[in-house]
């Protein structure tokens, strides 16, 4: 698209990134359509700083190209760099456009990314430009208040923080107590389909491509044809209205049976009661508050019941303003953490899929054809077995990152780094999410059609996670002694005899030697 600014002389530069799509942002408060100009780039490191997903690419093309036309239909002129030949930083991107309209100062909202905030400081420095940062008034809190939080305390749990902010914000209250007597209905939210599974299921309503969206797919396949995954699929919501329209559905016909069945999994159902929602709300098309008072209106009116209502807005107004927190509140140095001093490589069939693990072929086949999984595949599938297998956390990390369509990395990094694989010691979980291939034979049906038996942790057919399980257990144990939600399963492994747990880590050892990544020829 060519330059709509007219080249002329801006007094301020607004920067929108590609995650900061709201037409409610802080952004506009002081913005003069007369008088500044809004800038924003297709930047290929963006893309390849971590290998991205081809679903990932195009949904944030696609949803930027859309918001700049929105913006200049209200009027504004908008600087926008569209993806060239020449690879782009964009901080180089920023600096031609500086040059060009020669701004007075520049404006940003918080960003996302810490290593997106440096680089915009530096360049700011480097031209001698002010740069106006405004709080994200997107989320329900700022970092600060996090800070104010976490202050003094040695763990900053979300369950104390999540019923502070429902008292804060009266979301889910009455007179001063939660609503229905309980502040989380977290016992009633962990169903499984049983052995007749979830049944016919409604297909959550589509968004189809429109010209702009064709446009980026093209793009994409043709500039990234090497990046993993496909666009034959794609159908997220790019556009405000679109996002609107995947709220209502998912709240008419998903959110009723989401607080259940939120943790099972089935094969070739990627979607189940799941919102599909978290894309579009992480580059800000929806706002938090109106999706949460979205659910909240479901519960009042008698549409959804009460486990469901509280265990969706847990996710919104508790976990992702909690895992911001902690992003902001321990970066940069939250990246190198490895309290578990784990340092095997990924193994290739992250990247392809290829396994015999039939849970772990199915989370990642459905990650490569739609750019999701939802937060159970991650957490308890592709995330567990890393963690047992003993990756390299921030390889661990760069794979959601580059994989995931929702993924900006204050969200993606507590969750990988802290939650899944336990790489800060226990700052966000009180305990390591470990377990054998058992829970995932009682939440889906993926034992069923594998080869591997997931009470055996020892043999051929024995199930890598209950191999892994053990041997991850025998490995941390001194690290674990001191945690007493550890103290059963540390009491399990000192019951075991000693013969079978050498069998174990021969088993274990020669699962990493099968699954370390091979070496380019050449």
């Amino acid at each position: 698209m060519p330059d709509t600014s007219n080249a002329v002389k801006a007094r301020t530069l607004a920067l929108v990134l590609g995650d900061q799509l709201d037409r409610e942002s802080a952004l506009w408060d002081d913005f003069d359509p007369d008088r500044d100009v809004v800038w924003m780039a297709e930047a290929s490191e963006e893309s390849t700083h971590v290998w991205s997903h081809k679903v990932r690419i195009a949904f944030f093309l696609a949803a930027m190209r859309h918001f700049r036309d929105a913006l200049a239909e209200r009027g504004y002129r908008v600087d926008y760099c569209e993806l060239g030949e020449e690879a782009t930083t964009l901080s180089d991107a920023l600096r031609d456009a500086i040059d060009r309209l020669r701004p007075e100062r520049l404006a940003v909202v918080h960003p996302g990314e810490w290593r997106v905030r440096d680089a915009l400081r530096a360049l700011s420095e480097e031209k001698g430009l002010e740069l106006i940062e405004h709080d994200d008034t997107h989320f329900y809190t700022t970092p600060e208040d996090f800070a104010r939080h976490a202050e003094g305390r040695k763990q900053v749990r979300l369950e104390y923080f999540y019923r502070e902010l429902r008292k804060r914000f009266g979301v889910l209250m009455e007179d001063g107590q939660p609503i229905g007597g309980a502040w989380n209905f977290d016992k009633e939210n962990r169903g499984a389909f049983g052995k007749r599974g979830p049944g016919r299921l409604r297909k959550p309503r589509s968004s189809k491509p429109d010209e702009i969206t064709r446009e980026v797919l093209d793009l994409v396949n043709d500039r990234f044809a090497e990046h993993p995954g496909s666009l034959d699929h794609f159908d997220w919501p790019v556009t405000v209205g679109d996002a609107r329209r995947a709220l209502a559905d998912f709240i008419k016909h998903r959110l009723p049976s989401f607080g259940e069945y939120q943790d099972a999994m089935w094969t070739d159902e990627p979607w189940l009661y799941h919102s599909r929602l978290s894309a579009a709300i992480n580059v800000k098309l929806l706002g938090p508050h109106e999706v949460v008072d979205a659910a909240v209106a479901a519960y009042e009116s008698g549409e959804a019941p009460l486990n469901a209502v509280e265990g969706f807005v847990r996710q919104i107004l508790g976990w992702r303003e909690y895992v911001r927190g902690v992003y902001w509140n321990h970066m940069p140095r939250y990246l190198d953490r490895n309290a578990l001093e784990a340092n095997q490589p990924l193994p290739d069939f992250y990247w392809t899929g290829d396994t015999e693990m039939a849970c772990l072929r199915d989370a990642i086949h459905q990650t490569l054809r739609y750019g999701y999984a939802h937060h159970i595949q991650r957490l308890m599938v592709t995330g567990l077995f890393a963690m047992l297998l003993g990756v390299d956390p921030r390889r661990v990390h760069e794979w959601y990152l580059a994989v995931y369509v929702d993924a900006v990395e204050w969200v993606e990094l507590p969750n990988t780094l802290g939650m899944s694989q336990h790489a800060d010691g226990g700052l966000m979980g009180s305990k390591p999410y470990c377990a054998t291939g058992k829970y995932i034979q009682r939440m889906s049906n993926h034992c069923g059609e594998c080869r591997f038996d997931p009470a055996k942790a020892a043999g051929d057919d024995a199930c890598p996670f209950t191999t892994l399980y053990w041997d991850f257990l025998a490995r941390n144990r001194e690290r674990l002694r001191g945690n007493n939600r550890m103290a059963m399963q540390l009491k399990n492994l000192d019951r075991k005899d000693p013969a079978e747990l050498a069998a174990i880590r021969e088993r274990a050892d020669s699962l990493r030697e099968e699954l370390a990544p091979s070496l380019p020829e050449g």
